[in-house]
Protein backbone atom coordinates (compact mmCIF):
# COMPACT_ATOMS: atom_id res chain seq x y z
CA UNK A 1 0.00 0.00 0.00
CA UNK A 2 1.45 3.41 -1.12
CA UNK A 3 0.81 6.29 1.02
CA UNK A 4 -2.30 7.79 0.20
CA UNK A 5 -3.05 11.65 0.14
CA UNK A 6 -6.38 11.65 1.69
CA UNK A 7 -5.46 11.64 5.00
CA UNK A 8 -2.86 12.66 7.69
CA UNK A 9 0.09 10.76 7.79
CA UNK A 10 3.69 10.01 9.04
CA UNK A 11 7.02 10.54 7.80
CA UNK A 12 10.10 10.56 9.62
CA UNK A 13 13.46 12.21 8.18
CA UNK A 14 16.61 13.67 6.10
CA UNK A 15 20.02 13.22 7.18
CA UNK A 16 21.34 15.34 4.20
CA UNK A 17 21.64 18.75 5.37
CA UNK A 18 20.55 22.71 2.96
CA UNK A 19 21.21 24.11 6.97
CA UNK A 20 24.54 22.80 8.32
CA UNK A 21 25.44 22.78 12.14
CA UNK A 22 28.74 24.31 11.92
CA UNK A 23 30.31 23.34 15.44
CA UNK A 24 29.08 21.26 18.44
CA UNK A 25 27.03 22.29 20.37
CA UNK A 26 27.31 19.83 23.01
CA UNK A 27 27.28 21.29 26.67
CA UNK A 28 29.70 20.90 29.02
CA UNK A 29 29.32 23.09 32.30
CA UNK A 30 31.94 23.81 34.64
CA UNK A 31 31.52 22.82 38.58
CA UNK A 32 30.77 26.65 39.27
CA UNK A 33 27.83 27.01 36.46
CA UNK A 34 26.65 23.57 37.42
CA UNK A 35 26.50 24.22 41.35
CA UNK A 36 24.57 27.52 40.16
CA UNK A 37 22.04 25.61 37.92
CA UNK A 38 21.78 23.68 40.79
CA UNK A 39 20.75 26.71 43.16
CA UNK A 40 18.51 28.10 40.96
CA UNK A 41 16.70 24.89 40.43
CA UNK A 42 16.04 24.86 44.15
CA UNK A 43 15.13 28.32 44.29
CA UNK A 44 12.35 28.06 41.69
CA UNK A 45 9.33 28.27 42.63
CA UNK A 46 6.01 28.10 40.51
CA UNK A 47 3.61 31.32 40.55
CA UNK A 48 1.18 29.33 38.41
CA UNK A 49 1.70 25.75 38.49
CA UNK A 50 0.64 23.68 35.00
CA UNK A 51 -1.91 20.87 35.74
CA UNK A 52 -3.47 18.23 33.79
CA UNK A 53 -6.66 18.89 32.49
CA UNK A 54 -6.94 16.08 29.51
CA UNK A 55 -5.79 12.62 29.22
CA UNK A 56 -5.36 10.12 26.01
CA UNK A 57 -3.73 6.86 25.44
CA UNK A 58 -1.88 7.17 22.10
CA UNK A 59 -3.76 4.82 19.56
CA UNK A 60 -2.24 2.14 17.20
CA UNK A 61 -3.01 2.57 13.98
CA UNK A 62 -1.06 1.74 10.55
CA UNK A 63 0.32 4.35 8.16
CA UNK A 64 2.09 4.63 5.12
CA UNK A 65 3.13 1.51 3.57
CA UNK A 66 2.33 -0.96 6.65
CA UNK A 67 4.26 0.80 8.96
CA UNK A 68 2.48 0.88 13.03
CA UNK A 69 2.06 4.11 15.19
CA UNK A 70 0.93 5.23 18.45
CA UNK A 71 -0.88 8.54 17.33
CA UNK A 72 -1.83 11.38 20.11
CA UNK A 73 -2.25 14.55 18.70
CA UNK A 74 -4.03 14.48 15.95
CA UNK A 75 -6.49 11.87 16.66
CA UNK A 76 -10.33 12.96 16.84
CA UNK A 77 -10.24 14.01 20.34
CA UNK A 78 -7.19 15.87 19.81
CA UNK A 79 -7.27 16.75 16.07
CA UNK A 80 -4.90 20.03 16.52
CA UNK A 81 -3.42 21.55 19.54
CA UNK A 82 -2.40 24.99 17.41
CA UNK A 83 0.49 24.97 17.01
CA UNK A 84 1.04 21.44 16.69
CA UNK A 85 -0.81 18.76 14.25
CA UNK A 86 0.09 15.63 15.24
CA UNK A 87 2.16 13.05 17.05
CA UNK A 88 3.55 10.02 16.60
CA UNK A 89 5.61 7.15 18.26
CA UNK A 90 6.46 4.99 15.51
CA UNK A 91 7.93 1.26 15.51
CA UNK A 92 8.57 0.40 12.01
CA UNK A 93 10.52 -2.95 10.20
CA UNK A 94 11.23 -3.27 7.01
CA UNK A 95 9.67 -3.87 4.25
CA UNK A 96 7.18 -1.57 6.16
CA UNK A 97 8.11 2.07 5.31
CA UNK A 98 6.93 5.82 3.81
CA UNK A 99 7.63 6.07 0.57
CA UNK A 100 7.12 8.69 -1.61
CA UNK A 101 4.17 11.39 -0.72
CA UNK A 102 4.36 15.70 -0.40
CA UNK A 103 4.12 18.01 1.69
CA UNK A 104 3.04 21.39 1.94
CA UNK A 105 2.95 23.97 4.52
CA UNK A 106 4.24 22.70 8.13
CA UNK A 107 7.51 21.68 9.35
CA UNK A 108 8.30 17.96 11.06
CA UNK A 109 10.41 17.20 13.56
CA UNK A 110 11.68 13.68 13.38
CA UNK A 111 13.35 12.08 16.74
CA UNK A 112 15.07 8.90 16.56
CA UNK A 113 15.30 6.67 19.65
CA UNK A 114 15.94 3.48 18.39
CA UNK A 115 17.81 1.88 15.47
CA UNK A 116 18.02 4.41 12.02
CA UNK A 117 15.60 6.03 9.06
CA UNK A 118 17.10 6.90 5.53
CA UNK A 119 15.47 9.82 3.72
CA UNK A 120 15.29 10.74 0.56
CA UNK A 121 13.86 14.09 -1.15
CA UNK A 122 13.17 15.19 -5.20
CA UNK A 123 16.32 17.36 -5.13
CA UNK A 124 18.40 14.73 -4.87
CA UNK A 125 19.22 14.86 -1.24
CA UNK A 126 19.73 11.95 0.96
CA UNK A 127 20.98 10.28 4.08
CA UNK A 128 20.42 8.58 7.46
CA UNK A 129 19.90 9.86 11.04
CA UNK A 130 20.14 7.36 13.99
CA UNK A 131 19.25 6.71 17.98
CA UNK A 132 18.77 10.13 19.38
CA UNK A 133 19.54 12.35 16.38
CA UNK A 134 17.17 14.92 15.33
CA UNK A 135 16.07 16.24 11.86
CA UNK A 136 14.08 19.19 11.55
CA UNK A 137 12.18 19.77 8.08
CA UNK A 138 10.62 22.79 6.72
CA UNK A 139 8.54 21.34 4.21
CA UNK A 140 7.54 25.19 3.28
CA UNK A 141 6.24 24.98 -0.54
CA UNK A 142 6.24 21.87 -1.08
CA UNK A 143 8.54 18.88 -0.13
CA UNK A 144 8.34 14.94 -2.24
CA UNK A 145 10.74 12.49 0.06
CA UNK A 146 10.62 9.08 1.19
CA UNK A 147 11.47 7.81 4.52
CA UNK A 148 12.62 3.85 4.81
CA UNK A 149 13.70 1.95 8.08
CA UNK A 150 17.92 1.77 7.71
CA UNK A 151 18.27 -1.06 9.45
CA UNK A 152 17.25 -4.57 11.14
CA UNK A 153 14.46 -5.22 13.36
CA UNK A 154 12.16 -2.24 14.81
CA UNK A 155 13.17 1.01 14.31
CA UNK A 156 11.68 3.32 17.01
CA UNK A 157 11.14 7.15 17.06
CA UNK A 158 9.02 10.10 17.31
CA UNK A 159 7.45 12.46 14.47
CA UNK A 160 6.26 15.84 15.62
CA UNK A 161 3.94 17.99 13.07
CA UNK A 162 4.64 21.81 13.21
CA UNK A 163 2.13 23.99 11.59
CA UNK A 164 3.86 27.11 10.30
CA UNK A 165 1.95 30.83 10.28
CA UNK A 166 0.17 31.76 7.13
CA UNK A 167 3.49 34.30 6.40
CA UNK A 168 5.97 30.94 6.37
CA UNK A 169 3.58 28.44 4.44
CA UNK A 170 5.27 29.31 1.23
CA UNK A 171 9.10 29.77 2.37
CA UNK A 172 11.89 27.62 0.49
CA UNK A 173 12.45 23.80 1.87
CA UNK A 174 14.91 23.67 4.85
CA UNK A 175 16.80 21.13 7.23
CA UNK A 176 18.12 21.33 10.39
CA UNK A 177 20.21 18.16 11.80
CA UNK A 178 21.70 17.59 15.46
CA UNK A 179 23.57 14.45 15.40
CA UNK A 180 23.18 12.84 19.22
CA UNK A 181 26.00 13.78 20.70
CA UNK A 182 25.80 17.74 19.41
CA UNK A 183 22.20 17.64 21.18
CA UNK A 184 22.52 20.36 24.39
CA UNK A 185 22.49 17.92 27.50
CA UNK A 186 22.07 18.58 31.34
CA UNK A 187 21.93 15.92 33.90
CA UNK A 188 21.01 17.46 37.32
CA UNK A 189 19.52 16.50 40.51
CA UNK A 190 18.93 13.11 39.05
CA UNK A 191 17.37 14.80 35.78
CA UNK A 192 18.65 14.37 32.40
CA UNK A 193 17.55 16.32 30.26
CA UNK A 194 17.75 16.49 26.35
CA UNK A 195 17.44 20.15 25.00
CA UNK A 196 15.95 19.74 21.27
CA UNK A 197 14.21 23.41 21.10
CA UNK A 198 13.85 25.71 23.50
CA UNK A 199 15.89 25.88 27.11
CA UNK A 200 16.11 24.39 30.15
CA UNK A 201 18.18 24.83 33.27
CA UNK A 202 19.63 27.48 31.71
CA UNK A 203 20.92 25.58 28.27
CA UNK A 204 19.28 26.64 24.97
CA UNK A 205 19.36 24.77 21.80
CA UNK A 206 20.75 25.92 18.37
CA UNK A 207 17.62 24.94 16.79
CA UNK A 208 15.91 28.09 14.85
CA UNK A 209 12.05 27.56 15.24
CA UNK A 210 10.07 29.62 12.72
CA UNK A 211 6.72 29.05 15.26
CA UNK A 212 8.60 29.11 18.63
CA UNK A 213 8.78 26.34 19.86
CA UNK A 214 10.04 23.77 22.97
CA UNK A 215 11.06 20.63 22.89
CA UNK A 216 12.30 18.76 25.59
CA UNK A 217 13.68 15.00 26.24
CA UNK A 218 13.51 14.49 30.07
CA UNK A 219 14.62 11.10 32.35
CA UNK A 220 14.18 10.77 35.91
CA UNK A 221 15.69 8.59 38.08
CA UNK A 222 13.90 6.89 40.90
CA UNK A 223 12.75 9.54 43.50
CA UNK A 224 13.40 12.92 41.07
CA UNK A 225 11.19 15.65 41.58
CA UNK A 226 11.08 18.40 38.49
CA UNK A 227 10.36 22.07 37.60
CA UNK A 228 10.37 23.61 34.46
CA UNK A 229 9.62 26.75 33.49
CA UNK A 230 7.23 27.09 30.14
CA UNK A 231 5.95 30.63 28.80
CA UNK A 232 2.93 30.96 30.12
CA UNK A 233 0.71 32.05 27.15
CA UNK A 234 2.05 29.03 25.20
CA UNK A 235 -0.08 25.51 24.90
CA UNK A 236 2.26 22.47 26.01
CA UNK A 237 2.07 18.69 26.54
CA UNK A 238 4.04 15.91 27.96
CA UNK A 239 3.86 12.29 26.15
CA UNK A 240 5.36 9.82 28.54
CA UNK A 241 8.06 7.28 26.34
CA UNK A 242 8.56 4.95 29.36
CA UNK A 243 7.88 4.48 33.08
CA UNK A 244 5.21 6.63 34.88
CA UNK A 245 5.06 9.81 36.55
CA UNK A 246 3.13 12.34 38.67
CA UNK A 247 2.38 15.49 36.59
CA UNK A 248 1.11 18.95 37.68
CA UNK A 249 -0.36 17.87 40.97
CA UNK A 250 1.66 15.75 43.77
CA UNK A 251 -1.69 13.95 45.49
CA UNK A 252 -2.76 12.71 41.57
CA UNK A 253 -2.16 9.38 40.29
CA UNK A 254 0.71 8.22 38.62
CA UNK A 255 0.65 8.39 34.79
CA UNK A 256 1.87 5.66 32.44
CA UNK A 257 3.54 5.36 28.70
CA UNK A 258 2.21 5.80 25.68
CA UNK A 259 -0.14 8.98 27.44
CA UNK A 260 -0.06 12.42 25.75
CA UNK A 261 -1.26 14.81 28.71
CA UNK A 262 -2.40 18.08 27.65
CA UNK A 263 -1.89 21.28 30.42
CA UNK A 264 -3.70 24.32 31.94
CA UNK A 265 -1.87 26.93 31.18
CA UNK A 266 0.60 28.50 33.72
CA UNK A 267 4.36 29.26 33.96
CA UNK A 268 5.70 25.44 35.00
CA UNK A 269 5.22 22.29 35.29
CA UNK A 270 6.24 19.88 38.48
CA UNK A 271 6.80 15.97 38.06
CA UNK A 272 7.76 13.28 40.43
CA UNK A 273 8.76 10.00 39.78
CA UNK A 274 7.82 8.02 42.54
CA UNK A 275 8.61 5.00 40.92
CA UNK A 276 10.94 2.26 41.19
CA UNK A 277 12.34 2.55 37.81
CA UNK A 278 13.16 5.65 35.43
CA UNK A 279 10.89 7.91 33.71
CA UNK A 280 11.27 9.03 30.06
CA UNK A 281 9.10 11.74 28.53
CA UNK A 282 9.07 14.72 26.36
CA UNK A 283 7.58 18.24 27.07
CA UNK A 284 6.70 20.24 24.01
CA UNK A 285 5.29 23.60 23.85
CA UNK A 286 4.62 26.51 21.62
CA UNK A 287 2.90 29.43 20.97
CA UNK A 288 -0.42 29.19 19.12
CA UNK A 289 -0.69 30.88 16.25
CA UNK A 290 -4.43 31.52 16.36
CA UNK A 291 -5.18 31.38 12.22
CA UNK A 292 -7.23 28.76 10.42
CA UNK A 293 -6.38 25.37 9.77
CA UNK A 294 -7.73 23.61 6.82
CA UNK A 295 -5.87 20.09 6.74
CA UNK A 296 -6.16 17.41 3.46
CA UNK A 297 -3.65 14.62 4.07
CA UNK A 298 -0.29 15.91 3.97
CA UNK A 299 -0.98 19.41 3.00
CA UNK A 300 -2.11 22.00 5.66
CA UNK A 301 -3.31 25.91 4.62
CA UNK A 302 -5.11 28.51 5.62
CA UNK A 303 -8.31 28.46 3.22
CA UNK A 304 -10.29 25.57 0.94
CA UNK A 305 -8.82 27.72 -1.32
CA UNK A 306 -5.39 27.21 -1.05
CA UNK A 307 -5.97 23.28 -0.38
CA UNK A 308 -7.28 23.45 -4.14
CA UNK A 309 -4.11 25.28 -5.39
CA UNK A 310 -1.83 23.00 -3.52
CA UNK A 311 -3.30 19.74 -5.51
CA UNK A 312 -3.21 21.67 -8.55
CA UNK A 313 0.29 22.49 -8.16
CA UNK A 314 1.47 19.33 -6.86
CA UNK A 315 -0.75 17.67 -10.06
CA UNK A 316 0.92 19.94 -12.54
CA UNK A 317 4.40 19.92 -11.24
CA UNK A 318 4.42 23.49 -10.26
CA UNK A 319 5.18 26.35 -7.47
CA UNK A 320 7.17 24.15 -5.77
CA UNK A 321 6.54 21.04 -7.07
CA UNK A 322 8.61 21.19 -10.13
CA UNK A 323 10.84 18.13 -9.40
CA UNK A 324 8.07 15.87 -8.71
CA UNK A 325 6.78 15.09 -11.60
CA UNK A 326 9.92 12.86 -12.61
CA UNK A 327 11.52 11.91 -9.76
CA UNK A 328 11.15 8.20 -7.82
CA UNK A 329 12.94 7.67 -4.97
CA UNK A 330 13.73 3.78 -5.36
CA UNK A 331 12.57 3.05 -1.73
CA UNK A 332 11.06 -0.14 -2.80
CA UNK A 333 14.85 -0.89 -3.65
CA UNK A 334 15.49 -0.72 0.29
Amino acid sequence: MVMGMMRPHFFPIKAHLLFQQSKSFTTVMSRASADQIAEDYEALELQKPRHVVKKVLASQQQEGDGANVRRSIGRPELRSFDPFLLLDEFSVSRPAGFPDHPHRGFETVTYMLEGAFTHQDFSGHKGTIRAGDLQWMTAGRGIVHSEMPAGDGVQKGLQLWINLSSKDKMVEPNYQELLSKDIARVNKNSVDVRIIAGEAFGVSSPVYTRTPTMYLDFTMKPGAELRQLIPQEWNAFVYIIDGEGVFGDEETSPISSHHVLILSHGDGLKVWNKSGRPLRFVLIGGQPLNEPVVQYGPFVMNSQKEIQQTFEDYRLGKNGFEKAKHWKSGSDRY
